[in-house]
């Protein structure tokens, strides 16, 4: 196959990041487009740093293993499909999901730090960032991290305000420099989703 068009995708927790994802798979055949998210590369919950009050605080670049992440983008970019394990937060008990990655023309890489970490932000042929504002990524929180990740609304609350928020100002908030696009979700983006897509298409013609 030739060799795929790489697409990262940043933003603050909560910005809207999967939904748009989910909007512009839909805009290709099955087959055509490969995510790989960084939240499946967290590192061990033992080795999480933790904060002054002794939280494991998941929103610092050191979070994640980065060197495990690049590796599986050389392989899916180099035609070789990869299996890792869904990770499970604050889910102790459970099982996690076995996820198989087959390589694709299009691979959208997907995490608030996809392009703080360089030699991956270097891989990347189109660089989008998802903005919204904080009551938006808050909500959304709520809901997910309840769903998903076990944590109740009070806890939610300490992790956007101790770890989420000073987070987003050091290290998220100023990559959008090294964004092609910004893409402010506050209701919708259905227009810059028509236009995205559009030019991958026109980007895996010329291929």
């Amino acid at each position: 196959m030739n060799s795929p068009l790489i697409i990262g995708i940043a933003g603050g927790s909560g910005s809207g990041k999967t939904r748009f994802i989910n909007e512009l798979k839909s805009s290709f055949q099955t087959g055509e487009v490969t995510v790989l998210s960084f939240d499946n590369y967290y590192r061990p919950i033992h080795e999480q740093p933790l904060d002054e009050n002794g939280i494991e605080n998941f929103d610092l670049p050191e979070s994640l293993d980065e060197t495990r992440f690049y590796n599986d983008l050389v392989k899916l970019k180099s035609g070789e499909p990869i299996s890792l394990k869904a990770y499970t937060f604050n889910n102790l008990d459970a099982t996690p999901e076995v996820i198989k990655l087959n390589p694709a023309n299009i691979l959208v890489v997907e995490g608030i730090f996809t392009f703080y970490f360089e030699k991956i932000n270097k891989l990347l042929n189109l660089r989008i960032f998802i903005e919204a504002p904080d009551y938006l990524m808050l909500s959304r929180r709520i809901i997910r991290d309840g769903k998903e990740r076990g944590y109740d609304a009070e806890d939610v609350m300490y992790r956007f305000q101790n770890h989420v928020v000073p987070a987003y100002n050091q290290y998220i908030g100023p990559l959008k420099s090294k964004s092609d696009i910004i893409i402010p979700n506050h209701t919708d983006f259905t227009s810059a989703l028509d236009v995205i897509s559009k030019y991958i298409q026109f980007q895996l013609r010329e291929k």
